[in-house]
């Protein structure tokens, strides 16, 4: 099994930094602003033959109030689920009563805790150290995340006291698999932590009645009924004239590149409002990205009949580009359709990955071309001899023959359609890509033989004669 570390702290004493550097990667939001990080978010890492997990939380400053409440709370959480605590102090900031707060807290959790002195660049190390001995937690060790500088060291004396891998014959049988991806995205506040919370049966992110809560995407992984999942919760996404935060503006990276990480997209809408051009802007991109939608109608439960009729009529109206998305009516808060959802994304899922044969393909494309020509080009039938499959996440099916480069939209759409009703496609566009075979003779010279020559001389003088009977007539 992985070892677990968390990462805990004060605000802005470099935690998202450090979880970056150990896990090779920029998952985690990290800015010089205090109460950046928010839910907690895990990462894979790896030091020389050692797999470990790292969990990165918020700042706890100890007069938490508000939102801040439900940040230490998750610290707190991640305190209980990691086998090892890696408590972060500032170096440029000293020893304040927060950090002696806190210490104290940890002490009391009875878990391995590893005092991390970070910032320590341009300074002198020893005099810096020396102050955080009064925490009593041990021998400080002093790192510069950013610039990764005695990282290899403090891991040295995390690991000092953890079996080799080969004392752990289990390791590779624990190795997480991400099973399937799914994004919950959707503009800020119609309930995608909260539905996140739900389909996890815990309140594993943060929920709070402010748009932009969640900031950062969440990778939770998760298994439910045999089948693995690993959700991701993403910040909400405004309209793009009122992002003005450099936050907010990563926070929008991050959720655009879960859509193009996920397998399948769950897209939240707010049942008691209206359907927003902003709503329309993200489903284009889930659609240009190719990826499985489901769609799903939060806050459905207590709204009157005659306004539940009109948000079904605005998304037939609406949302007809993605006809091929299932749509569920939930209630995140309490519950109701949240179980169906599995179904649709299930597949949607087996939908996206599905593997088709060229025989296959090809008699569909016959069946097709029986019940619908294509149109003519310039007097010519436009040709499509065979099909095979040229990918999936989405499904590409590519269609050879002649003219394929004048294949009109409308006829496309009409493949499209068929593809999806014989295939059994579900919850996932289908793209169809044509291709134009080479003219083989393209290029190439015929060569008479000497009576094929003579032949032709005879028919011109034979045309010569013709045309001077006709002008002496």
């Amino acid at each position: 099994m992985k070892p677990v570390f968390a990462l805990v702290g004060r605000p802005n004493v470099g935690k998202s930094t450090l979880f970056n550097r150990l896990t090779r990667s920029r998952d985690a939001i990290v800015a010089d602003m205090p109460g950046l990080t928010r839910d907690r978010q895990y990462g894979d890492a790896k030091w020389n033959e050692f797999d470990f997990i790292v969990i990165d939380t918020g700042g706890i400053t100890g007069d938490e109030q508000g939102i801040d409440n439900y940040m230490r709370d998750q610290s707190m959480q991640a305190v209980e689920e990691a086998h090892a605590v890696l408590f972060l102090v500032d170096a440029q900031v000293g020893v304040t009563p927060a950090d002696e707060s806190l210490a104290q807290v940890l002490r009391l959790r009875q878990k391995p805790v590893y005092l991390v002195v970070n910032k320590v660049d341009g300074l002198n190390q020893d005099v810096v150290v020396a102050d955080f001995f009064r925490l009593g937690l041990g021998d400080p060790c002093a790192i510069a995340a950013a610039h990764g500088r005695g990282i290899s060291h403090m891991l040295e004396q995390v690991f000092e006291h953890l079996p080799k891998p080969e004392e752990a014959p289990d390791a590779e049988a624990e190795r997480v698999e991400k099973g399937i991806k799914m994004a919950i995205v959707g503009r800020p506040n119609v309930g995608k932590s909260t539905l996140v919370n739900r389909m996890l049966g815990e309140d594993r992110v943060i929920v709070f009645d402010m748009p932009g809560t969640t900031r950062d995407s969440v990778y939770i992984p998760y298994e439910r009924h045999g089948q693995r999942y690993t959700i991701i919760d993403t910040a909400g996404v405004r309209k793009r004239g009122k992002v003005n935060e450099t936050v907010e503006k990563f926070s929008v990276i991050k959720t655009l590149q879960a859509v193009e990480d996920a397998n399948v997209v769950v897209m939240v809408l707010d049942a008691q409002e209206n359907i927003v051009e902003q709503d329309l802007h993200l489903l284009g991109f889930v659609l240009e990205t190719g990826r499985s939608l489901v769609l799903a109608i939060n806050k459905w439960d207590g709204m009157h009949a005659d306004a539940k009729q009109r948000i079904k009529s605005e998304i037939e109206r609406r949302l007809q580009f993605v006809d091929f998305a299932k749509i569920h009516f939930i209630s995140a808060k309490h519950g109701t359709g949240v179980g169906e959802l599995y179904r649709s994304i299930q597949k949607a899922y087996d939908s996206a990955f599905k593997k088709l044969t060229t025989p296959f393909l090809t008699k569909i494309l016959e069946d097709a071309l029986t019940d619908h020509q294509p149109p003519l080009v310039n007097g010519r039938r436009i040709k499509l001899r065979y099909a095979h499959m040229g990918g999936s996440n989405p499904p590409l099916v590519v269609i050879h023959g002649n003219q394929t480069e004048r294949v009109p939209k409308s006829y496309r759409r009409y493949l499209e359609n068929t593809f999806r009703r014989v295939m059994d496609i579900e919850g996932t566009p289908i793209r169809i890509e044509f291709k134009t075979g080479e003219n083989p003779f393209a290029g190439r010279r015929n060569t008479l033989t000497p009576r094929q020559i003579h032949k032709k001389e005879r028919m011109v003088a034979h045309h010569k004669k013709l045309e001077k009977k006709k002008k002496k007539r």
